[in-house]
């Protein structure tokens, strides 16, 4: 479980097949800030750029980490085969704080950036996610975009799937990779874990059956 509040920017220095085809697993190896890695161990799971990845290696002299990808995982996210700054974030602690909202690092899909300006002193971004996502974008409802916990300004159905506007402050920009985002950019999207059970509540064509005791 992560809180979309990024812990760290990394970069992706290296992407290696694991595989001869797009099904095969890929391996990275990411370049974490100094001391990121002091409580890291073999098998600890760490949130890039919003995507729960499992540490298969490490050294904590170069501050480098390795993680495996799945074709599952590629095939739902963006950006994580490139050399590029990204966003890190380790797994929640029971004694945490929960200051963004509740994450599973599970990327629901990818959407894309529509606009992407500064506003005064801050910068509105604009995504439009896909129709099949959409139902799940609510006016001041929780998002993660590239790990990062959002508040959803206003949202707008269109042709083109649902647009979403949110503004981001300054810290936000200074501490996460968002600030290197492009309009016409894939980014990494989850929907709130709560919006999904609601969903799977109101699709159900009939009732529960309650156990007599």
């Amino acid at each position: 479980m992560f809180t979309g509040i990024i812990t760290g920017l990394g970069q992706i220095i290296s992407v290696k097949d694991l595989g001869a085809t797009q099904a095969h697993v890929k391996e990275l190896v990411l370049q974490a800030p100094k001391n990121y890695l002091d409580d890291v161990a073999l098998g600890d799971s760490i949130a890039i750029n919003g995507a729960c990845m499992t540490v298969t290696a490490f050294d904590q002299n170069s501050n480098q980490f390795s993680i495996e990808i799945s074709a599952e995982s590629l095939n739902k996210t963006h950006g994580l085969t490139q050399q590029r700054w990204v966003n890190l974030e380790k797994a929640l602690r029971a004694n945490d704080r929960l200051g963004g909202h509740i994450v599973s690092g599970h990327v629901d899909g990818t959407a894309t950036v529509s606009l992407f300006e500064p506003m005064g002193e801050s910068w509105t971004l604009k995504i439009i996610a896909p129709e099949a996502l959409g139902k799940f974008l609510a006016y001041k409802g929780s998002v993660t975009i590239n790990g990062v916990s959002l508040t959803v300004n206003s949202v707008q159905d269109t042709a083109q799937g649902t647009e979403i506007s949110i503004n981001l402050i300054a810290h936000t920009l200074d501490n996460t990779a968002l600030k290197y985002l492009q309009v016409g950019e894939k980014i990494n999207l989850e929907i709130d874990t709560v919006a999904r059970y609601v969903e799977r509540m109101l699709s159900l064509s009939e009732p529960a059956k309650v156990l007599a005791s």
